[in-house]
């Protein structure tokens, strides 16, 4: 199941060991991982300590979306999406 709490979108690069990832809805979060299972384990416990941070900081937290997404995205990839849905979450995936 993909329990986050707030948008996630993952984007491979010219590398395909390597993947970014971002959250649309959490300015200054971001990462990498190895594979797409790899960021959403990172995401969903990056965010958290993202979230406390900010909190620790005195900086604004951002609601959690009440119906986050998680993005994938090919490199050089196109407008044309699938949707699917993945552990109860709607899932788009992104292709060339």
């Amino acid at each position: 199941m993909v329990n986050l709490k707030y948008s996630l979108v993952i984007e491979a690069t010219k590398d395909p060991g390597f993947f970014g990832f971002y959250s649309p809805d959490l300015e200054g979060f971001t990462g990498v991982g190895h594979s797409v299972e790899d960021c959403l384990y990172k995401a969903r416990w990056g965010m958290a300590e993202h979230v406390r941070l900010l909190k620790e900081r005195g900086f604004p937290i951002p609601k959690p979306n009440p119906n986050p997404t998680v993005l994938i995205r090919n490199e050089g990839y196109s407008k044309k999406a699938a949707g699917r849905d993945v552990g109860g979450r709607r899932v788009r995936t992104a292709v060339k």
